[in-house]
């Protein structure tokens, strides 16, 4: 429960005069801002938040009228108890909130719990923190927009039905505790079935050539030529062909094409760029950038971090132009307006800028200066000019006393701007940066998909048609297809924004939310080795080495569950209305329009819930042969009971025999490496191998078993971890000792010392160094203590507890 009395304390000290003017903000930080920039006349309060909701743990929606059921929270009733005196005493109110539909929810809250009148309460709204915009705002006050209202009560209305309708069907079909959302469970989806296309995928071998040319300059140097052949061969053997002609073929440069290109900055930054930048470039995730981003807004550095647009104002072009000519000259600036083409980008007026171009750094946290460089780039990169590029390609022709294969259509390089014949042929390209432009100061990251895509190949020395070229070597270098990459917070934040699933206030809390209810875990995927050939062609020799890599790896992904998967085949089953992409961005349309007017949103909310409610009741009273997720995964040999695999109450199972046998059904955890989908038969039976006994340690068995929280060593009543590179059926007793002797080892180095005199008190090391355990909490030690922890006395100990209490 959150505590207020000390705000509320220092509020009323200095609210104990009558005051003209009461501004309300949903923020203590930025009240705090505010303030700066109002004379006296005017008191700064913040509501936290909303002072109103629906209740936490009922539906709290009439249902035959749908109509919302509000209630003030028991932490928030002091509060408000404060504002109302306050409010009573001013002779004006100004409410404050975001410039957007929930700071609007927020404003419209404060009048009906306060009896404020609508029409005599002052609305206003900025986009940045700072005086002129705050002066702006009170110079110019409106009502408040019951259309933008009413568009955070539609959204807040139907999330709360399909939450509250759907979580109790999972309940009773799938497993307890589980809970559905109109948006989480879409965004499931993404992710399931891009693992399934990911296991769908088969692999395919193709063979890519590369090789290093010489060319002899006038004074006898030579310098190098890198360049790919135009084709790539299916098979070893046709590479191995293609290599035999080279023996003898000569080389000639056949064409060089210099071509100017521009490259062009980015757009400022809306909140679906920032949240996927930040997490390319700084390693932030999206909750964590959205954190950091409300606290450089609140302290006026940035402008509203929840906007859809890449507008900048007059004030803010003109101040980036003045800085980039200060900093790097006047050739660097070149003033652009940037318009905002998506649909529904009405709820900001500007992008995610700093509000003072003239600052480029800032004083702050080290993720506040990190996230205010990021903006600060991207903004100044987008008011500056080209890069200009210069790209150089060159055609060199293979000649050999045999015919040549052609390039046939299906095995043709896909760059067709490359293969501009069916000719074999060696393309060299190169680039250089006449002038760097916007460059100088931002370059754009790309998402997984174009990984490996060097955006500046590397410079080509001086090369003209005719020259001959000398073959240094020639490498014919097995690769493999690959497959749909998984998906990071930031592509999946690209991938609902492109679908039209949810607004940019939305992406943080759904990523957050299906990761916290445990239906997708970010995490790293261990790869595997495999081996590759390269036939390498040095003089007339042709060699074959084998090479290996590691591949399938993946890190900081975002995987589906267990779990998650069998509540996404549920839904997509029973309620293929709620997980259809299309019904989710056309209800975002819908709520677009009531915000602008267009639609009233009690009758939006009853056409939906109509069919939706029926369903409801339908898929609670179909009768299921087997429970969701359940698979059959054959029959025990020795027992000839059935194997299944399903989703039992502390997560994923195997399950020997029914319900209906005269024995119980044996049951063995999932571990994390298997999943319901793929487990076999013979891997399901292995675990029940566990528990097993290792051996002996001083008398006692040490055995290895599996549980809820993974595999584990059990000795003396104590359980150990296993390591994650260590498997529960091939660990050995001398493995089972190592970590048991690490754990006590870890455990006395933890327990440094305990006192006859008082058994609760107890001298403890921690991961910041010694401290005190006494009777339920902790007392950090001054560090004049930390040398002798071990060696200190009860008395030395209970002073330092003594003096903390006082």
């Amino acid at each position: 429960m959150l505590t207020f009395a000390p705000t509320f304390q220092k509020q009323k000290q200095q609210l104990h005069t009558m005051q003209k003017n009461l501004v309300i903000v949903e923020s203590p930080a930025k009240a705090k801002t505010i303030e700066k920039f109002l004379g006296d006349d005017y008191k700064v309060m913040s509501s936290y938040g909303h002072i109103r909701d629906l209740k936490k743990h009922e539906l709290s929606i009439d249902e035959e009228t749908l109509e919302p059921e509000y209630e003030i929270p028991e932490e928030k009733r002091k509060l408000v108890g404060e504002l109302k005196t306050q409010a009573k005493k001013a002779s004006q109110v100004w409410l404050a909130s975001d410039e957007d539909r929930e700071g609007e929810a927020i404003s419209w809250h404060l009048c009906e719990v306060l009896g404020l009148d609508e029409e005599k309460t002052k609305r206003i709204v900025f986009h940045e923190i700072t005086k002129p915009a705050i002066t702006e705002a009170i110079e110019h006050p409106r009502t408040l927009d019951m259309n933008l209202v009413n568009a955070q009560q539609a959204r807040r209305v139907l999330d709360r039905l399909v939450g509250f309708k759907l979580s109790p069907v999972l309940w009773r079909k799938v497993k307890p505790a589980l809970s559905a959302g109109r948006v989480q469970s879409v965004a499931v989806r993404l992710i399931v079935e891009r693992e399934r296309e990911l296991q769908a995928f088969k692999q395919e071998n193709y063979y890519i050539v590369n090789a290093i040319f010489a060319i002899t300059n006038p004074d006898g140097s030579q310098q190098e030529v890198k360049a790919t052949l135009n084709q790539r061969f299916k098979s070893e053997e046709e590479a191995q062909q293609f290599l035999e002609l080279m023996k003898d073929a000569t080389f000639h440069v056949e064409q060089v094409q210099k071509k100017p290109m521009k490259r062009t900055p980015a757009p400022p930054f809306t909140t679906s760029t920032l949240q996927q930048e930040a997490a390319r470039k700084l390693g932030f995730t999206v909750s964590q950038t959205m954190m950091v981003a409300q606290r450089l807004y609140e302290s006026g550095r940035i402008t509203y971090m929840r906007t859809d647009s890449v507008n900048l104002s007059a004030l803010a072009i003109n101040a980036s132009k003045l800085k980039i000519t200060e900093l790097y000259g006047k050739e660097y600036s070149k003033v652009r307006q940037y318009h905002t083409s998506s649909k529904g980008a009405q709820e900001a007026h500007e992008a995610i800028r700093p509000t003072y171009m003239e600052q480029a750094t800032i004083e702050g946290t080290m993720q506040e200066k990190r996230l205010y460089d990021l903006i600060w780039k991207r903004t100044a990169a987008s008011q500056m000019a080209d890069a200009e590029i210069e790209k150089t390609t060159v055609d060199i022709s293979v000649e050999t006393k045999n015919i040549l294969p052609t390039i046939t259509q299906d095995i043709k390089e896909a760059s067709e701007e490359n293969a501009t014949s069916s000719k074999l042929e060696f393309i060299a390209q190169g680039e250089v940066v006449k002038f760097d432009g916007f460059l100088k100061v931002y370059r754009e990251s790309v998402d997984d998909e174009d990984e490996g895509h060097d955006e500046f190949a590397h410079v080509l020395p001086p090369l003209k048609e005719g020259d001959e070229l000398t073959r240094r070597e020639i490498s014919a270098t097995e690769r493999f297809t690959q497959g749909p990459q998984r998906y990071t917070e930031a592509s999946l934040v690209h991938k609902l924004e492109e679908l039209g699933i949810g607004r940019p206030s939305t992406y943080a809390p759904t990523i957050s939310t299906i990761q916290q209810r445990e239906y997708v875990a970010k995490g790293d995927k261990k790869g595997e080795e495999r081996s590759f050939h390269v036939l390498v062609l040095k003089g007339k020799q042709i060699s074959l080495k084998q090479r290996t890599e590691i591949a399938g790896s993946d890190k900081g992904k975002l995987l589906p569950t267990d779990i998650g998967t069998v509540v996404n085949d549920f839904l997509m089953e029973h309620f293929p209305g709620i997980m259809d992409y299309n019904f989710t961005a056309n209800v975002e349309q819908e709520f677009d329009r009531i915000a602008e007017g267009k639609e009233l949103w009690a009758k939006m909310i009853k056409a939906f819930y109509k069919t939706f409610d029926s369903n409801v009741d339908k898929t609670l009273k179909a009768r299921s042969e087997h429970k969701a997720g359940e698979r059959n995964l054959g029959t025990d040999p020795q027992s000839g009971k059935p194997v299944f695999v399903k989703i039992g109450r502390f997560g994923p199972v195997v399950q020997i025999g029914t319900a209906d046998d005269k024995e119980k059904p044996r049951f063995a955890h999932l571990p994390k490496e298997f999943s319901i989908e793929n487990i076999t038969l013979e891997q399901a039976l292995k675990l029940f191998q566990l528990p097993r006994t290792l051996g002996q340690l001083e008398g006692e068995p040490v055995t290895v078993g599996t549980g809820r929280f993974g595999p584990y060593v059990l000795y003396k009543k104590q359980y150990v971890s296993l390591d994650k590179d260590m498997n529960p059926m091939t660990i050995t007793i001398a493995d089972a000792v190592k970590l048991i002797n690490a754990k006590q080892k870890a455990d006395e180095q933890k327990h440094l010392k305990v006192f006859a005199e008082d058994e609760d008190l107890e001298v403890m090391n921690g991961r910041y160094g010694p401290y005190l355990a006494y009777q339920g909490k902790n007392y950090r030690l001054p560090k004049s203590m930390h040398e002798r922890a071990a060696k200190l006395s009860y008395d030395e100990c209970m002073a330092v507890i003594n003096k903390a209490k006082n």
